[in-house]
């Protein structure tokens, strides 16, 4: 299977890694002749002015198991090779190399070629890497000591001897991780700020897409340069307009492209052609339009890919960035909101402008916005891994409409929401057939999904703004309790109901009402009492205006009141204001219930931003290498540690006794239906069968109701019966849930979830977790059942499912759960194709 990806530099440039070919010879010829003397020299440890022929031969075609090479290529051109070779038949141990052309040395290519010759050496049974290097090579011994294996050096004969395990660790992980998040913010820059930016399709005559968007850039007060690429106009909408877009002698970062589907490709060309790092494609007519327009759209990444470039779109509303350094308005949109802090990703295209219309009317201000279109390359994740670190930014806010990297999404949200808070506009509802006939999430879980990656999911665009008004400009809550101030009893109560609906709690001594009649002196008083009580967290004020000419005007100015007191404390502050629009940074909503909703989301964003997050734990007795997906679910299991009671499918009733003597009594006897085998309550169970008679009686009952087929199983301790559950959801690739046995809590959807892999925290949580989970503490007198355990299988599955891409669905139902530990009575799998998944191996980008 050939194996490509198209991978990001440490500058943000894309690039393409593949096998080499029997086809390369030429290229590697003219690629070696490039190098200079000092770079054959480090790398042969001799001048090596020609690649002889049988080298040539040998470098070129490789059996892809023994020997391996990877070439890193832009365009036609290869720019670095990497090798390993076997050291000996079925060795695990192989010499790796690799060498990069002078002009493209220090962009961090050499970890990328590690990282492939990594994962295709370890799928081939070779589990150490060797390497000799010169002393004074002191870049490649860098690029080994830095990747987060565990190095030896022995130094003898004038030369550097390497050599180190390739399993994958924690600091390898952690290595590649920052090295995936550094490449892709940095190419994200490259787009929000641009030193010049060309634009391609703005007519002379000034009307069309192409023209809105260049006379958007100029009349924003762009401080780069921007050049009008035109076929035959002198000038576009008032500057110089050029043939090529280098033919301005400007540094060109990004290129604004608004022309007809068929043109596009003859855009990127010249794009490329001046250096450019980054497109954004307005151009509609691909994707979205058939398959005839997502052919073109992966031709078009591509294309982008092998010349460099990262794509925003296509069908993209435009980029922004309001930093005054920049003052970048590359988007449909007329006029920007404000300048401010918040970050803004919007996955859809047609909702852009008016997305950014809303955040400029309710005063929102944004550090920078993307607009993704199709989400052809440039997506959601990219923008995480550039707002974590950008300094002009300290809220995100995402509308998304699908995830194309579910676990990596997770992953960076987990990361993320630690330092800055994240709001996504993202459904609850999960499509049919996810994981077979299993259960699922339903929308109140998905929500907890999210809350636990500490991502703000809300329903609505309205409750987005809602939400990111308050983050922006009001702090933290440092608990749930809120105090109620108003001057209507009618609107307090109303907040106390909505408090008490959120889950919020209403401080002792509230609500506090002052009269209708009070003037802006005394509500400002009883604000700041509010605001200094010790009981409350938060405060929530509801205010309804006097009568015209009911107060002199002096004490009439109620928001400058709130004002004075809210934006002085300490303590997060939201408003009701009915009939008047507050023009303060206090967030203002147009009823009770909005205002209360948006301070309920945060405060549980605070709740978990104070929890600390836990670690992956090191599960003993586990060999992930071993694990056999194709075989029965018990041999996967046991590769983690997990033990299922054995069983026996019968089909008569001299199979059943055969398999009750092999396994020994007292024996189980269970319909093998898969809805049935636990289904005590419909008889299709029989327990404690303690000899011959008895299991051919309990068959016969069995076959007479629900079949011939039956499976026999050991026998084991009575306990409370639990279940757990795996699927992949499309939010966060595989999930974990766990509940109670019984019709009854399966009736009710009685199930937590976490995201996997799972943490020691969120292990323990989800025991604790489910409605029924008081059975499990020894209720009305029973004893307690072993909750570490269950923890430690908990942990175990998380890890399995988090290990194997191919794993769509895992049912362990039931479980037994005891005082002394826990029996796993049956196990069921779901295996899907062999791919990838996306945020697994290697970096990477998404594939056309």
């Amino acid at each position: 299977m050939d194996k490509s990806a198209d991978v990001l530099l440490s500058d943000g440039t894309a690039v393409h890694l593949r096998q080499i070919r029997p086809g390369d010879a030429p290229a590697i010829v003219e690629f070696h002749s490039r190098m200079s003397d000092r770079t054959r020299y480090l790398r042969y440890f001799s001048p090596y002015p020609r690649i002889p022929e049988r080298d040539l031969e040998r470098f070129v075609n490789v059996d892809h198991r023994d020997r391996e090479a990877f070439v890193i290529v832009t365009g036609p051109r290869i720019m670095a090779v990497g090798r390993y070779e076997r050291l000996g038949p079925d060795s695990p141990d192989a010499e790796v190399a690799f060498v990069v052309e002078d002009a493209h040395q220090g962009r961090g290519i050499g970890s990328v070629l590690l990282e492939y010759l990594a994962e295709a050496a370890r799928a081939n049974g070779i589990t150490r890497f060797v390497a000799e290097v010169l002393p004074e090579n002191s870049g490649m011994l860098r690029v080994f000591s830095d990747f987060g294996y565990q190095v030896q050096r022995k130094y003898a004969d004038g030369v550097v001897h390497l050599s180190f395990p390739i399993a994958p660790t924690e600091k390898s992980r952690e290595v590649q991780e920052s090295r995936e998040k550094l490449t892709e913010a940095r190419s994200i820059a490259r787009l929000l700020a641009p030193r010049a930016v060309a634009v391609y399709g703005a007519s002379a005559s000034g009307q069309g897409i192409g023209a809105a968007m260049l006379g958007h850039l100029r009349d924003g007060g762009f401080t780069g340069t921007i050049v009008p690429v035109h076929r035959s106009a002198e000038r576009v909408g008032g500057l110089r307009a050029y043939r090529s877009a280098a033919d301005a002698g400007a540094t060109v970062d990004l290129a604004l492209i608004a022309v007809p589907p068929e043109g596009v490709a003859d855009a990127l060309a010249d794009a490329a052609a001046s250096g450019a790092g980054g497109l954004v494609v307005v151009s509609a007519g691909f994707a979205e339009a058939g398959a005839e327009g997502a052919a073109a759209q992966r031709e078009l990444i591509q294309s982008a890919h092998d010349a460099g470039l990262r794509v925003v779109g296509p069908n993209s509303m435009g980029v922004a960035n309001t930093d005054s350094a920049v003052r970048l308005n590359a988007t449909l949109a007329p006029r920007l909101p404000a300048a401010g802090r918040v970050g803004f990703f919007s996955q859809s295209g047609a909702l852009g402008v008016a997305l950014l219309a809303e955040a400029d009317r309710r005063g929102l201000g944004l550090s920078s916005f993307v607009s993704a279109g199709n989400r052809a390359d440039v997506s959601g994740n990219d923008l995480l891994q550039y707002w974590q670190d950008d300094p002009g930014t300290d809220v995100v806010l995402l509308y998304l409409e699908t995830f194309g990297n579910p676990r990596k999404f997770a992953r960076l949200a987990r990361r993320m929401s630690r330092v800055k808070p994240v709001v996504a506009v993202a459904s609850a509802t999960r499509p049919a057939g996810l994981a077979g006939d299993g259960p699922g999430p339903d929308p109140y879980a998905v929500t907890a999904l999210f809350a636990r990656s500490g991502v703000i999911r809300v329903d609505t665009v309205r409750e987005l703004f809602d939400v990111g008004l308050l983050l922006a400009h009001q702090p933290l809550p440092g608990g749930r309790r809120v105090a109620v101030v108003g001057n209507s009893s009618a609107l307090s109560e109303l907040a106390v109901s909505a408090c008490r609906a959120d889950g919020l709690t209403v401080a002792e001594g509230y609500p506090v009402n002052i009269s209708p009649m009070a003037g802006a002196h005394d509500f400002a008083d009883a604000l700041a009492d509010a605001a200094v009580d010790d009981r409350a967290d938060a405060l929530v004020v509801v205010f309804a205006p006097p009568l015209p000419g009911q107060l002199a005007d002096e004490d009439a100015d109620f928001a400058a009141a709130l004002a004075s007191i809210a934006l002085a404390g300490e303590k997060p502050t939201v408003a009701t204001f009915l009939l008047e629009d507050l023009s303060t940074k206090v967030p203002s909503y147009p009823s009770v219930e909005e205002a209360v909703r948006a301070l309920a989301r945060v405060a549980y964003y605070a709740d978990w931003l104070r929890r600390p997050p836990g670690v992956l734990p090191a599960l003993p007795d586990i060999a992930p290498e071993a694990a056999e997906l194709d075989g029965p679910p018990s041999d996967l299991l046991s590769a983690y540690g997990i033990d299922v009671v054995p069983s026996t499918l019968a089909s008569s009733a001299d199979e059943a006794v055969a398999a009750a003597s092999s396994l020994g009594y007292p024996v189980a006897l269970k319909a093998a239906g898969g809805a049935l085998r636990h289904r005590i309550d419909l008889g299709a169970v029989r327990l404690a069968l303690a000899d011959e008679e008895d299991v051919r009686a309990a068959w016969a009952e069995l076959a007479g109701a629900f079949g011939p087929d039956v499976l026999v199983q050991t026998m084991v301790a009575p306990g409370v019966a639990c279940r757990i559950e795996v699927m992949e959801d499309p939010a966060f690739g595989p999930v974990v849930g766990f509940g109670l046995g019984g019709v009854a809590s399966e009736l009710l959807g009685d199930l937590a979830w976490r995201a996997a892999p799972l943490t020691d925290r969120a292990a323990e949580a989800l025991v604790d977790e489910p409605r029924a989970a008081p059975l499990l503490h020894g209720y009305r007198g029973s004893a307690p059942v072993d909750r570490a355990a269950l923890t430690d299988l908990l942990l175990r599955v998380g890890r399995l499912a988090d290990d194997h891409p191919r794993l769509r669905s895992l049912s362990l139902n039931p479980v037994l759960a005891r005082p002394d530990g826990f029996s796993v009575l049956h196990a069921a799998t779901e295996i899907g194709d062999p791919t990838r998944r996306p945020d697994t191996g290697p970096r990477r980008l998404r594939t056309p």
